[in-house]
């Protein structure tokens, strides 16, 4: 019975302190600071796709670059081709030759256009998402100190609660204790709810061989929702 006792006092001052956290969470302080930690999150996520972007139309550039060092060769060789001809060279080879080489550079000059048009695009998004982060980070300092001025009204009241739950948390069995750290990680709360009838809080029902083992102060663990269960 006195585990119980304590167990119940460690999650009496433990939903205190959950109730200031919510309380600190629901402040617009908080909620302006999260805002402008999510928006910047999201603004590097964007600038690294865009550096990788970047990286990639770069080897695009690169590989253009020797495709046109290629044209502007085969362009100088024609330079010559009067001559070849005139040397008895096949007229329709040259053609046929001049005309993959002009679909070449069509080709090539669409290429460059888009790569261009796209490098305008980034960079007029990159000068957004930069600006976009200035302001927001100007945000996040501003509201950060705010929320600390905000905290400073809870300190005193956290800072007591944590020293009590401390001192319970000295009379709770440490697998226990442990138990129920690991069940407040799954966001349970309460940890530890009374019998409802027959029934967890959660509606599963309990068999009577687990109802007579909750005798004597003794608690279960819900199958179901996996809180602890007490008999009052």
């Amino acid at each position: 019975m006195a585990v119980l006792q304590d167990l119940l006092e460690y999650q009496r001052l433990d939903g205190e302190l959950r109730k200031i956290d919510l309380e600190l969470n629901a402040t617009e302080e908080k909620k302006k600071l999260n805002q402008a930690k999510v928006v910047m999150r999201n603004a590097e996520a964007r600038i690294a796709a865009q550096d990788k972007r970047a990286l990639e139309l770069r080897a695009l550039r690169d590989s253009l670059m020797v495709r046109v060092d290629e044209m502007s060769k085969a362009i100088a060789e024609y330079s010559e081709v009067e001559e070849l001809v005139e040397g008895g060279g096949d007229v329709s080879f040259y053609k046929k030759n001049a005309q993959q080489l002009l679909e070449k550079i069509r080709s090539t000059k669409q290429e460059l256009n888009k790569m261009l048009a796209e490098v305008e695009q980034l960079s007029a998004e990159y000068k957004k998402l930069m600006e976009q982060g200035k302001q927001m980070n100007k945000q996040r300092k501003e509201y950060t100190e705010k929320y600390k001025e905000v905290q400073a009204k809870y300190a005193g009241r956290i800072e007591e609660l944590t020293k009590q739950m401390e001192e319970a948390a000295q009379k709770i069995p440490p697998e226990v204790l442990e138990r129920y750290k690991l069940k407040r990680k799954e966001k349970i709360f309460p940890v530890i709810m009374p019998l409802n009838g027959d029934m967890c809080v959660c509606g599963m029902d309990l068999p009577l061989a687990q109802r007579n083992r909750l005798a004597g102060g003794n608690i279960i663990e819900c199958e179901n929702c996996h809180r602890f269960i007490y008999k009052q």
